[in-house]
């Protein structure tokens, strides 16, 4: 049994990453801002009893809208003399499309840093689709991203994935980067999503100028809609559109395929009929 702090524990991954590595016998712990277990990368004062008596921590840094590289770099040189014998990065595949941006220059932090490291690369989150960016209003799916294809990864997949590389202390040095098994397009997603969901689910390509314009009214940094859209051209251009093995190389299994996942999670999400 190992002892793993999740920082960000109530996100999207964080909450199924506790809850898989409690299911398998680890005492895992989740630390956030509004957590039992306080953690704020914005006062240091909380880093100290997060980390003790931790053998590994997952890393989820505090948004990619700006750089917090030198807040994870003092937060290793806390870790490391606590006994924390590994470091667990969540960052993203699409990294490469932003280089010297706020992830990039995370990952390179952890790297120089003083805990041996891992670093996970998901591509974009099914889940996107009922709990963040993707999610249908009013039936819409809109998106400046064409026709381009992802192929989106089940978030449990990464929380499995990252489970059993904190938990064995694996693939330490390493970049992992994770998919799932094929790409799809936002028409093809949208297909799905109806069938599972029993709402009819259509999508419509938004123009990229007329998308930022519409984050920088609703306030978004603009750190954050740099990185957005890196990620959203890499769709769009088909750039992203390749499948990575990574779940099959840490897990031994094939990554959930789009369709069981939407069969599993979309009939409970908040805009489906069946919910």
């Amino acid at each position: 049994m190992a002892k793993i702090i999740v920082l960000g524990g109530q996100g999207k991954v964080g909450r199924r990453l506790i809850e898989t590595l409690t299911r398998q016998g680890h005492e895992a712990t989740a630390a956030s801002r509004s957590s039992q277990l306080r953690f704020d990368w914005h006062d240091a004062s909380t880093w100290e009893a997060v980390v003790a008596g931790a053998e590994s921590v997952f890393v989820v840094g505090p948004g990619s809208a700006r750089d917090w590289s030198g807040l994870l770099a003092r937060f290793l040189d806390v870790a490391a003399p606590a006994g924390v014998r590994h470091a667990v990065l969540l960052s993203a595949r699409g990294v490469e499309f932003l280089p010297g941006g706020a992830v990039d220059l995370a990952e390179r932090a952890l790297e120089a840093g003083p805990v041996p490291w891992t670093v996970l690369r998901p591509s974009h989150f099914a889940q996107n689709f009922t709990e963040a960016m993707f999610v249908p209003v009013d039936g819409l799916i809109s998106a400046p991203v064409g026709t381009g294809a992802e192929p989106f990864i089940d978030v449990q997949d990464l929380a499995e994935t990252a489970a059993r590389i904190l938990a064995d202390g694996a693939c330490v040095g390493r970049r992992i980067a994770l998919s799932g098994p094929a790409a799809v397009t936002f028409e093809e997603a949208a297909a799905v999503l109806s069938a599972a969901s029993g709402v009819k689910v259509r999508f419509e390509p938004e123009d990229p100028v007329a998308h930022m314009a519409r984050l920088r009214a609703a306030g978004t940094p603009e750190g954050y809609v740099e990185w957005r859209m890196a990620m959203l051209e890499g769709i769009r251009t088909g750039a992203d559109a390749y499948v990575s093995d990574g779940v099959e190389q840490v897990l031994g299994r094939p990554a959930t395929p789009f369709t069981a996942w939407a069969d599993r999670e979309v009939p409970s999400a908040a805009w489906s009929s069946n919910a």
